[in-house]
């Protein structure tokens, strides 16, 4: 699952105009959100339901992963990767493949862009912990602190992954036109103000809370695709998208752990012994976690517009709003090449 990120964005983005990549990128991270909206319906209806319990739903979940592989199989490559293969295959005519260049491609990349991939790392960090911060114990604070049923948990839930998606494409979009860095900061102001409601209201306002608080968390979620791509080597762009984003998810795997553990020392009197004030940890928590991802984005690199192929690196493409000049600068030079390539042939 793990080579999966990656690939998939940069399969969603290569051939995006400029101008749709913003939008396209949140649509594609808000799959997250429409599988997690799923698995809240799948599991009131089956885990709940059947002999087997969790078994059931894991059973169940396997089978659109075997209808997206057989569709991913019929889909041609992107336009971006076919010139890219072009591209490498035309330097091998001129040149014999070594058996360690792509390694040493590998290495210069590294070389050019190794403060880029220390910084999507320490980014993407920042952003699991606010995803899975925000996420993996508040089903357990809505039944066990506040005593909610399965039913009303379940609605609450889906509400939150329904601002998500509305969240991540809303912010994905503007994106394109404040800035990437912009929109995300803008993102989590929205998140924080939008703690007290998440985390404290008992009553059907909490929704309105969880609704625009995740809006918040995914719509900054929202820009990470393009962002990352932006700034990843071009011809590494899967590579270092999908390692940043595994080693952040690596870096936010206690996350849980941390918030239960700090419950620990926020002790209630319930009505079958203590529990834990889980929304005073979590609410600390999510705001220490959103003033990182604000202070790392601030401080860090935008890449906005740039090319997504190889020719990024063989052409300097500034970051600028003027997107119709880079299309028209890159598909010049490419229509430059296609007609030597034509007056070699003939």
């Amino acid at each position: 699952m793990g080579g999966m990120f990656g690939n998939c964005a940069a399969c969603a983005l290569d051939d995006c105009p400029p101008k749709a990549r913003g939008f396209i990128s949140g649509m594609f991270q808000q799959g997250y959100a429409l599988g997690y909206l799923l698995v809240v319906v799948f599991q009131r209806a089956i885990t709940d339901t059947t002999e087997k319990g969790w078994r059931s739903l894991f059973w169940f979940s396997a089978g659109p992963a075997v209808l997206f592989m057989i569709w991913r199989f019929f889909t041609p490559e992107t336009d971006t990767f076919l010139r890219q293969q072009d591209r490498r295959r035309a330097s091998r005519e001129k040149e014999p493949l070594k058996i360690y260049q792509f390694s040493s491609e590998g290495k210069e990349a590294m070389r050019k862009y190794w403060l880029v991939v220390i910084y999507s790392v320490l980014m993407m960090a920042g952003f699991n912990f606010m995803s899975h911060g925000s996420q993996d114990l508040y089903p357990t604070m809505l039944t066990v602190q506040y005593g909610y049923g399965a039913d009303r948990s379940a609605v609450t839930n889906s509400v939150a992954n329904l601002g998500a998606i509305f969240g991540g494409m809303v912010f994905g979009h503007i994106s394109t036109f404040i800035g990437r860095r912009l929109a995300i900061i803008i993102a989590c102001i929205l998140g924080g103000a939008m703690i007290y409601p998440w985390a404290f209201i008992k009553g059907s306002g909490i929704n309105a809370g969880v609704f625009f608080l995740q809006a918040g968390v995914q719509g900054a979620w929202g820009v990470i695709p393009i962002h990352l791509s932006e700034l990843s080597p071009p011809e590494y762009r899967s590579f270092v998208a999908g390692t940043a984003y595994q080693l952040g998810n690596l870096c936010s795997s206690a996350s849980s752990t941390i918030e239960a553990t700090i419950g620990q020392k926020f002790p209630l009197r319930g009505e079958e012994g203590d529990v834990y004030d889980y929304a005073k940890v979590m609410a600390i928590f999510i705001a220490c976690v959103f003033v990182y991802v604000i202070l790392i984005t601030f401080f860090g690199p935008e890449n906005r517009g740039a090319a997504m192929g190889v020719e990024r690196d063989e052409y300097l493409v500034e970051d600028t709003d003027d997107e119709k000049s880079i299309e028209d600068s890159l598909d010049d030079r490419d229509s430059k090449s296609h007609s030597k390539h034509h007056e070699v042939a003939v």
